[in-house]
């Protein structure tokens, strides 16, 4: 296993745990930290795939407490946790909303499965059943101070300890900005080539994820933090590769969408196009819109950059120095860049951390 690699245990306590830069990570995977119960709500019991996935990591990590603060004050620490939540975006039981066909498609014996336009039948037990949400405070987070939340969804074939922690480094890109922000990243298909949404197809979840997200948050972040608190928050959407899929239906049904202040895609237009045009064009005076790539989605991009202009909304093609409200960009990168690379580089070195330092407002 790559020393890089962020193994964690996804259990139904919260875990939490000092977290910097990638050499604070290492240094923490070395050893196994002293831990006592932290109580949450109920939420849906492990399954045994997951049990057995926990186990597979290697590390055992209980949940720790926060160290007790007299009132409400910058986080000493940074703060990384691995979440069970129930509102997920699986597992999910209803329908592709595009095709209104069944998700699960496929039935054999007590399995079920749901197949997958690039990779064939994928069953539910293997890869529709992870609950988990990583939650990522960095260290001097001030509740205090205006803040935003960075809403992160991963691309195909990922999991979010192995990919979205240590292979594209979101939580030390994240921590690097200097942005007064906390990162909210679900696990959609486990470690699979499917894009798709789950629970984020169905009108109005994504405002119920954020609520469950409020309430985990306030419990990670310690004594003086309510939910309420992070209820409130703007929020800045990042989607990479398939990601968009997910994207596309939280902007255009999710039941949230004016906390959405600002949307950042990662070489990740591959579909949808008329959802994430009709979200700039009704939101674009409020948020910004951002939108790198590489040949892998450039046809997407072009589509998508096409309709706006047709619209004539004014589209700009060189890297922002800050992204303001009112800002739509497309920027082509060198085609040569490899799409699996995108996150950590693209037009420059660590492309999220770049483009996070970019959007004013929210200094730690």
């Amino acid at each position: 296993m790559d020393r890089r690699a962020f193994a964690v245990t996804a259990a139904l306590a919260l875990v939490t745990w000092p977290l910097g830069q990638v050499a604070a990570s290492q240094a923490i995977l070395s050893s196994t930290p002293t831990a006592a119960a932290v109580p949450l709500p109920p939420l849906p019991r492990l399954s045994p795939l997951d049990s057995a996935r926990s186990k597979k990591s290697g590390v055992s990590v209980a949940a720790v407490t926060s160290k007790k603060m007299d009132k409400l004050a910058p986080l000493a620490d940074a703060k990384t946790a691995l979440v069970a939540f129930a509102n997920s975006p699986f597992p999910y039981e209803g329908v592709i909303p595009d095709k209104a066909i069944p998700f699960l498609d496929v039935v054999d014996g007590n399995r079920r499965g749901h197949t997958s336009g690039r990779a064939g039948i994928y069953w539910e037990d293997e890869t529709y059943r992870d609950r988990s949400v990583l939650l990522s405070f960095p260290q001097r987070f001030d509740l205090r101070k205006p803040a935003v939340i960075v809403l992160f969804f991963h691309g195909n074939e990922a999991t979010l300890a192995r990919d979205v922690v240590a292979r594209q480094q979101v939580v030390d890109q994240l921590a690097a900005s200097g942005l007064n922000a906390v990162l909210v990243a679900p696990q959609f298909a486990y470690d699979a080539k499917d894009s798709s949404a789950g629970n984020f197809w169905r009108p109005g979840f994504f405002a119920r994820f954020l609520k469950e997200a409020a309430t985990r948050l306030a419990k990670l972040y310690g004594p003086g933090a309510t939910p309420a608190a992070f209820d409130r928050l703007p929020v800045v959407l990042v989607a990479y590769s398939g990601g968009y899929n997910a994207a596309g239906y939280v902007l255009a049904v999710g039941g949230a969408t004016r906390r959405v202040r600002g949307l950042m895609l990662f070489d990740a237009l591959y579909g949808e196009e008329d959802k994430f045009v009709d979200w700039i064009a009704r939101y674009r005076k409020s948020a910004f819109f951002f939108s790198a790539y590489s040949q892998s989605s450039a046809a997407g991009n072009a589509e998508a950059e096409g309709q706006i202009r047709a619209r004539h909304i004014a589209v700009r093609e060189s890297p922002p120095t800050r992204l303001q409200p009112g800002t739509v960009t497309f920027l082509a990168t060198d085609p040569a860049i490899p799409h699996d690379d995108f996150v950590t580089s693209a037009w420059v070195p660590l492309p999220l951390q770049w483009l996070l330092e970019r959007v004013p407002g929210f200094p730690r």
